[in-house]
């Protein structure tokens, strides 16, 4: 039996039609505007001419015949494109147009114009990149493909960028393997091998979001905001030879310095000149460094500028300035209407008097001679000169040589050493911050906090409770009062927080603790109550008693505040002591997380993986803790930091009931001395991520050899 025959396709012919033959079909199913515009199309069509025909149909008189006029049901968008090209007169009315005609009709108008539109795939967007990589290839830049393309050069760009991540990686997104926001994170760094180490290291964790792979390809950066990225400035940077990763798809603030070794070395170069600069100016020696411990400038007087004088014409002209601008301002305030000209002239006056006001304040010569200057980098990267500081050892003798007993117990007090510090580098944990060595073995059992851990945790706890206790003029007269009664009627009952001897510990050996904020306050108020108080002590009393009552509760209050110390350590755990610090705070209703502390990286790094994991449960429930227990350890610190931010949560040393934790220290040290809760030889070593990023600073001090002890060190 024959099989019927397959009865062949005939395409719809495909013809040149005159523009002004065509009609805008009504049963064309677009009808809302998407993508790129009409006056976009027409001009791409002005540039490569018609790629796509016009699907037309022929019009139809009352018997059935063709008219000679055509709708187009399908193509409607390349229709009034044409048209727009017509108005323009750069294309003719009777310009044939080709078409493929559907005399056949077996489709209706809205299918086959349906058809088109759905039928169309969009280009995947890996296609789109590597096309725009194969037009710069071909020499057009960024501008110009975005011209011919309709998009910013900017999109252009973060196209570009995204066709140059690995090529293993864009496999794994054309065979949706990556999501594209994860290739856009890959993106910001160029080294093909460093994207698929982070690939390898995430693809089988349950973190692979893109926030996480950016940490993970900057890790080992330095963000530009940095105060050594904004000192050192971007371009002296990259003339160097450095390279600034960039985050097209994200605003990254400046991006990140990829070489932290060669930003150290540059800031060092700079600090060297710019203290150089600052020790011509006539002082004994300049100490320079990105940043300086907390007290630093223990046991040594401050001396201060002094402005000039006015000379007598000055004071005449001042005098004269004063009478205009207080007559201009009397009449003007008597007017009824505004008049910019007198306003701008007692703008202009009041400039003046505030340019002899602002008299230039110098040292006198023979006191720079024996002070020095100290030159840090501010938070914001702006170079810090804090002039004026005189060393024990430069004061001037006196004939009999002895010293006041009253200096030894001043509020500014001299520094208590709580380790052993031999001032050269930055060291943590008893151990260089180049220590690299790691901790991923310790055991998952909650152990006691160490005791270093804990001393520098209650240094925090001791710097805010003194600068809480110093904005509460009441409960400080109440403090003092406490420990002076005790002293008096109560033999051997010291049982005080204050140390009303006014010996003031100093924590230097704390990193850090100079930059928080009740460090700065503290250091703030007393540098203006220095600045106050006469230069010699016999004129003290009368100025004491010429303040009022307001100002000498206040200074008594920042004098208490000093004295205030709920340190913890192995050696002097002071039980009854750390119960009166409770009763103390909560008169004060003082709380560190409302003084702003805030678990930071840093800090999660110096617990156990157990503790970490602690934490995050007691903050945020089992659930989160779920979602690192995985992790490695310094991963997990990242993730618990960003987990516990706004969480309130607080280390046992920073809440209530401090004499516990003292106890609980106190039996790790006599117990198991651990990795953790010794702080001799064994203490925990710094964790790697911590070390990778301590290995770009500067571990030995960087020193001009001047006369004597005249120099200069730029170390951090």
């Amino acid at each position: 039996m024959a099989k019927n025959a397959i009865q062949k396709i005939a395409m719809n012919a495909a013809e040149n039609i005159p523009y002004d033959k065509l009609m805008l079909s009504q049963k064309n199913v677009r009808r809302i505007k998407d993508g790129v515009s009409i006056e976009q199309l027409a001009e791409d069509i002005g540039r490569r001419k018609l790629i796509q025909s016009l699907n037309i149909r022929p019009v139809l008189d009352g018997e059935g015949e063709e008219t000679g006029t055509f709708e187009v049901p399908a193509g409607g968008r390349r229709y009034l494109a044409l048209g727009i090209l017509i108005k323009q007169k750069r294309l003719a009315k009777t310009e044939p147009i080709p078409c493929i005609v559907n005399r056949g009709q077996e489709t209706s108008a809205e299918e086959d114009s349906l058809a088109e539109n759905l039928r169309r795939a969009d280009l995947h967007p890996l296609d789109q990149f590597r096309a725009f990589k194969t037009l710069s290839d071909q020499g057009l830049d960024p501008e110009e493909i975005g011209a011919r393309f309709f998009v910013s050069p900017a999109t252009v760009r973060q196209r570009l960028r995204l066709a140059s991540v690995s090529p293993k990686l864009l496999d794994l997104y054309e065979n949706d393997e990556i999501r594209l926001e994860q290739i856009m994170a890959f993106s910001i760094s160029d080294d093909h091998g460093r994207q698929e180490q982070v690939w390898e290291r995430i693809s089988s964790s349950h973190t692979q979001e893109p926030y996480y792979i950016r940490r993970l390809l900057t890790e080992t950066t330095v963000r530009a905001d940095d105060r050594r990225a904004v000192y050192v400035g971007a371009e002296a940077y990259e003339a160097a030879g450095g390279v600034i990763l960039r985050d097209l798809f994200e605003q990254d603030s400046g991006g990140w310095f990829q070489d932290a070794a060669l930003l150290e070395q540059l800031v060092f170069d700079r600090l060297k000149v710019d203290a150089e600069a600052i020790r011509a100016e006539g002082w004994k020696w300049v100490e320079a460094a990105i940043s300086f411990p907390y007290g630093h400038t223990s046991g040594m007087r401050r001396i201060y500028a002094e402005a000039q004088e006015l000379s007598a014409e000055e004071i005449e002209r001042y005098d004269a300035l004063k009478a205009e601008y207080d007559k201009l301002d009397a009449d003007y305030a008597q007017a009824e209407d505004a008049d910019e000209a007198i306003e701008a002239k007692l703008d202009q006056l009041g400039a003046e008097l505030d340019a002899i006001n602002d008299r230039p304040q110098s040292y006198d010569p023979a006191q720079k001679a024996i002070a020095g200057v100290f030159v840090t980098l501010s938070a914001n990267g702006k170079l810090q000169v804090d002039p004026g500081f005189v060393r024990s050892e430069d004061e001037p003798r006196t004939e009999t040589g002895d010293v006041d007993e009253g200096e030894e117990g001043c509020a500014d007090g001299g520094t208590r050493s709580n380790g052993d510090d031999d001032g050269d580098g930055v060291v943590v944990n008893d151990k260089p911050v180049n220590d690299t060595s790691g901790d991923d073995g310790e055991d998952d059992g909650i152990k006691p906090l160490p005791d270093r851990l804990v001393f520098d945790l209650t240094a925090q706890r001791t710097l805010a409770l003194r600068n809480a206790l110093a904005g509460d003029v009441d409960i400080a007269f109440v403090a003092a009062l406490h420990a002076f009664v005790l002293q008096v009627f109560y033999r051997f009952a010291p049982d005080t927080c204050l140390e009303i001897s006014l010996k003031s510990g100093s924590f230097g050996q704390v990193d850090g603790l100079a930059e928080t904020s009740w460090a700065k306050e503290t250091a703030e108020r007393h540098e203006a109550w220095d600045r106050d108080l006469p230069d010699e002590a016999d004129g003290l009393w009368d100025f004491l008693l010429g303040l009022d009552e307001a100002s000498r509760k206040a200074l008594f209050a920042h004098c208490v505040s000093l004295t205030l110390n709920v340190v913890v350590e192995p050696w002097n755990r002071r039980p009854k002591a750390l119960e009166h610090a409770e009763v103390l705070g909560r008169s004060l209703q003082f709380d560190m997380v409302d003084a702003g502390w805030t678990p930071t990286v840093e800090f999660l790094g110096r617990l156990t993986k157990a503790r970490i994991l602690q934490a995050v449960r007691e903050a945020r429930g089992a659930d989160s803790a779920q979602l690192i227990d995985h992790m490695k350890k310094d991963i997990m610190a990242r993730e618990a930091a960003r987990l516990l931010e706004g969480s309130s949560w607080l280390p046992e040393p920073l809440r209530l009931e401090v004499n516990e934790v003292a106890t609980d220290a106190g039996d790790a040290v006599a117990g198991d001395m651990s990795e953790e809760a010794a702080l001799d030889g064994d203490a925990a070593e710094l964790p790697a991520f911590l070390a990778d990023d301590a290995d770009t600073s500067s571990d030995e001090p960087v020193t001009i050899d001047c006369d004597e002890a005249d120099h200069l060190q730029a170390a951090e």
